[in-house]
């Protein structure tokens, strides 16, 4: 076994690397794998190598880099989607939640009192959505229709902070 090596090895390397390897190389390079055996197992070993990666490449199936990039981009986009939408979900509820609290409210206030706005969407005559008439009413009206315009505004203060946050 000999450790010394060729002075010519660093230009086969340089060729193999290249992928010129036989195509470009000069006559003279050629020439010297037939005398220098660790010139010639270097190209044996790197070329076997070579083939050996192209081959499992090709098995390996990878898709297209573009199409790899798009599912990339594809997947960034739907996570901030969904990043976006945890807040707005959450206000939805919070809403809904306290609609639901004051439409309660409103109706054990008025089961208390027994329903006296019935009697006011019973009336005929137009004078019905005048202040007086609802205060008339018993005040369940007077104090339901501000509450519920309080819910929406309040509902849409939150549902706009969220989106703007994201």
């Amino acid at each position: 076994m000999t450790l010394r090596t060729c002075a010519r090895q660093p230009e086969v390397m340089a060729m193999l690397g290249r992928g010129h390897w036989p195509e470009a190389c000069p006559a003279e390079l050629k020439g010297h794998l037939e005398d220098c055996r660790g010139c010639a197992d270097l190209v044996r070993v790197t070329q076997a190598f070579q083939q050996a990666r192209a081959v499992a490449t090709e098995e390996a199936g990878l898709p297209a880099p573009g199409v790899l990039w798009w599912r990339a981009q594809l997947r960034r986009r739907n996570a901030a989607v969904e990043q976006v939408g945890k807040p707005l979900f959450g206000a939805y509820v919070f809403a809904l939640a306290i609609t639901l609290l004051v439409a309660g409210a409103v109706v054990v206030v008025q089961a208390r009192q027994g329903f006296p706005w019935l009697a006011w969407l019973g009336q005929s005559h137009g004078d019905g959505l005048t202040p007086s008439a609802l205060l008339a009413s018993g005040g369940g009206l007077a104090i339901l229709i501000p509450v519920f315009a309080m819910v929406a505004v309040v509902g849409a203060v939150v549902v706009y902070f969220a989106a703007e946050r994201h």
